[in-house]
């Protein structure tokens, strides 16, 4: 009997404290919910941009994938992640233009990211720190990798890519 009421005790602070996380995270606020003409809540008024901003990162490719390209000296896979603009870099202008700056993932891995400005717009006002998340194409090479094809193919024969940044999708 004791051991039943210290388990419920100890059940009901946890419910406690997991309810008070839910009202201090962002997003997570208790906030009237808007309602339609017949007065029934909408999920799109509860669950605002969650619901594409969820999609984004449900699809994000394990790190341990890009790890082990890295490695194992693998291209053409194709991956979603995000991470940490480390260091922004000169525009390549020989050929096809693109934006180059290089993210560290969570895992401590670095790619470059090369985007084409010719194809794509280019990301305005990244800045060195900041985070950005990515879809395209990894390809090998002794620094980490380069992910390029982040934008969409005018000729539909290859998946399109995108960079996101401070909201804005640019593919």
């Amino acid at each position: 009997m004791r051991s039943t009421k210290a388990l419920i005790r100890k059940a009901a602070l946890a419910f406690l404290i997991a309810g008070g996380a839910g009202m201090l995270l962002p997003g997570c606020e208790n906030k009237p919910a808007s309602t339609d003409k017949n007065g029934l809540t909408g999920l799109k008024s509860l669950t605002g941009d969650f619901e594409s901003r969820q999609s984004d990162v449900q699809d994000f490719t394990d790190l341990n994938t890009l790890a082990d390209a890295f490695e194992n000296q693998r291209s053409n896979i194709q991956v979603r992640q995000a991470g940490t603009i480390v260091k922004i870099l000169p525009d390549d202008t020989n050929g096809s233009g693109h934006q180059r700056f290089i993210v560290r993932l969570s895992s401590g891995q670095s790619v470059l990211i090369a985007h084409n400005i010719d194809l794509a717009p280019k990301v305005e006002g990244i800045s060195e720190g900041s985070m950005i998340s990515f879809s395209g194409e990894y390809e090998w090479n002794n620094k980490g990798g380069v992910i390029h094809w982040t934008h969409h193919d005018p000729q539909g024969q290859h998946e399109g890519g995108w960079l996101t940044y401070n909201g804005r999708r640019y593919e």
